[in-house]
């Protein structure tokens, strides 16, 4: 009887029954005389967890286990029709595979997973300079760098992403944080790249709660000033009740914010010599508690460290916009499936160090392994009663 790897093991956390209406949906595999998209999703998912540098790496690797393809539903591959396929390929047939995925943790958290919902927005660079990126990339530079951005919300109990947008270097923050869900009762926590009056208001009415910090030329004034606990004085340098003075910042559009009162709290900083002024909407929470709420906002920078150090998404198997945007996405595709297995084989390692075991047994069948060395145990103890007999 055949039993599954666990690489198959992996890939069945992606329903094909979706996957397939996603490519009809797109026209995905329209006009295709070569790889199917299932075909280059399983490939890349390949590439990201074995850590192949080059298409003539995951050639070599994906065909060398080519008794495994029937059952993972793909075939052989050549490195030039991946390359091609890569290029041409629908991009939006990977996102919303991607955004599935996201879909399915986000449901997992909001079960009850975790009782105190804590959510952290940024974004991240992906550098792409040289032949054939500058084709593509130089016309969306910023002032800082040219390529693309990955903007995230991850939740920071779990390291778990729950939204994952692509965009050009110079698309600025705030506008992939307006398309972000908000669930009623979170935190959401973010830097002063999402300082949008407007869209901290929209956070508001959906009874949800903001971490942020107020940009130095922000119009407000002191409402009254909130009783700050003598063991937090150190701590807490001013923690008070504040409103907007403008309805109109600048004479610009309206701040729907105006007239609703803000927390702002001034909290030490022992490593710079100017406290951080932050703005919250919460006022249950003590001064402390959201002091400590925003400093846990480096966990995505970390996440995105680690993600970067770990999967595919700084060295590229090609340099066409669509072929980078298509391994982002299979690199964040193949760590929520990671996750998905983590959870349904009741592994109890971190995530992290799940990913580490698959890359190291991608195509080794766990059941099988369990039989022989059941088989092994009961050899073992029928030779340890045969030497108990003879000694006597």
């Amino acid at each position: 009887m055949y039993r599954n790897t666990r690489f198959g093991e992996l890939m069945k956390g992606l329903s094909r029954h979706q996957f397939d209406h996603i490519v009809a949906q797109h026209g995905g595999d329209k006009y295709s005389k070569g790889l199917r998209c299932w075909d280059v999703l399983t490939a890349m998912v390949y590439a990201q967890m074995s850590g192949a540098r080059s298409l003539r790496e995951l050639e070599a690797g994906f065909n060398q286990q080519s008794q495994h393809h029937y059952h993972l539903g793909t075939r052989t591959i050549k490195r030039s029709t991946l390359s091609d396929a890569n290029r041409k390929r629908k991009v939006e047939v990977f996102s919303d595979t991607c955004n599935i995925l996201l879909a399915q943790t986000r449901s997992r958290i909001l079960k009850g997973e975790v009782a105190d919902l804590l959510y952290l927005i940024d974004s991240t660079p992906i550098p792409l300079k040289g032949l054939g990126f500058d084709d593509w990339a130089k016309a969306h530079r910023n002032d800082r760098t040219q390529g693309l951005k990955v903007h995230m919300m991850i939740e920071q109990h779990t390291d778990l992403p729950v939204h994952a947008e692509l965009s050009h270097a110079n698309v600025n923050d705030i506008d992939q944080g307006r398309t972000m869900p908000i669930t009623a009762g979170a935190t959401y926590v973010f830097d002063k790249g999402y300082c949008d009056y407007n869209w901290w208001y929209e956070i508001h009415q959906k009874k949800a709660y903001f971490i942020s910090r107020f940009k130095k030329n922000a119009g407000i004034e002191i409402q009254a000033s909130r009783t700050i606990p003598e063991s937090d004085q150190e701590l807490v340098l001013e923690d008070s009740v504040v409103q907007f003075k403008n309805l109109r910042p600048g004479g610009k559009r309206i701040n729907h914010y105006y007239g609703t009162a803000l927390r702002k709290i001034v909290v030490h900083r022992d490593d710079k010599p100017t406290p951080i002024i932050l703005v919250t909407n919460d006022f249950s929470r003590s001064a402390r508690e959201i002091a400590q709420g925003y400093k846990k906002r480096w966990g995505i920078e970390l996440f995105f460290k680690w993600l970067k150090q770990n999967l595919k998404i700084k060295q590229f198997l090609g340099r066409s916009e669509n072929a980078v945007k298509i391994q982002i996405y299979t690199a964040l595709i193949a760590y929520l499936l990671v996750y998905l297995y983590r959870k349904t084989q009741g592994i109890s390692q971190s995530l992290k160090l799940c990913l580490v075991m698959l890359k190291n047994s991608l195509f080794q069948r766990p059941e099988t392994e369990t039989r022989v060395y059941e088989r092994h145990r009961v050899r073992q103890r029928e030779l340890a009663k045969i030497q108990q007999v003879l000694a006597l």
